[in-house]
């Protein structure tokens, strides 16, 4: 299998349970909810996605032959030392993550940490799974380490998560032009229903990628 990237670089988690940890971010090309053209954001079923997904032209992005191939372009950005960590985020990653990629990642050294909407059931030997649904898809990954709901969606009551199989349930504020309104509303809410934790991108607050 051939691995599309739109981009790959070292940072620090700007979000979630592991916000203030470095890692390599390695981007996917590609997602099943909408297809990162802004004339079909209004008709896609994720139509506030932030981030561009779109091709393989970004930093550190482009086409990979192999599975060895781009765990050793992961392992190029790793300054060495600490835990190494690589997040594999979207558009939607595991619809090219796959078990050789993850071996080759361990391999290389790699804690293995995904972010994914749920929609596809996450293979074995993640290191951490992050669970992110999103408007009326249909989730099929009802476990793993962080539930991530961006809030406030109208289609998306946080109480019918909380049943879910998680270690750690997470709002995160809707990014856009009411940002600061969802955000006082994420943190209400947190406030009422303490099984939820305030979870804000730290890394946009800062200006960093």
């Amino acid at each position: 299998m051939t691995y599309s990237v739109k981009e790959a670089f070292l940072t620090v988690q700007g979000e979630g349970a592991q916000a203030g940890r470095p890692a390599v971010f390695l981007r996917f090309a590609g997602c099943n909810l909408w297809n990162g053209l802004e004339r079909d954001r209004a008709s896609a079923v994720c139509n506030f996605c932030d981030t561009d997904f779109v091709g393989m032209d970004g930093p550190g992005g482009g086409r990979f032959a192999s599975a060895v191939d781009l765990a050793r372009h992961v392992h190029d950005f790793w300054p060495g030392g600490g835990r190494p960590l690589v997040v594999c985020t979207g558009g939607e990653p595991l619809l090219q993550l796959d078990a050789p990629l993850i071996d080759a990642l361990h391999e290389a050294g790699f804690e293995i940490a995904v972010e994914t909407n749920g929609t596809i059931q996450a293979p074995d030997g993640l290191d951490w799974v992050t669970v992110s649904p999103k408007g009326h898809a249909p989730v099929v990954q009802t476990s793993g380490d962080e539930l991530k709901l961006v809030y406030p969606q109208p289609e998306l009551d946080p109480k019918s998560f909380e049943q879910w199989d998680f270690r750690r349930f997470s709002l995160q504020p809707m990014d856009g032009p009411a940002q600061v309104e969802n955000a006082q509303a994420a943190f209400q809410y947190c406030l009422e229903h303490p099984q939820w934790t305030l979870s804000l991108q730290t890394h946009k607050w800062i200006g960093v990628p």
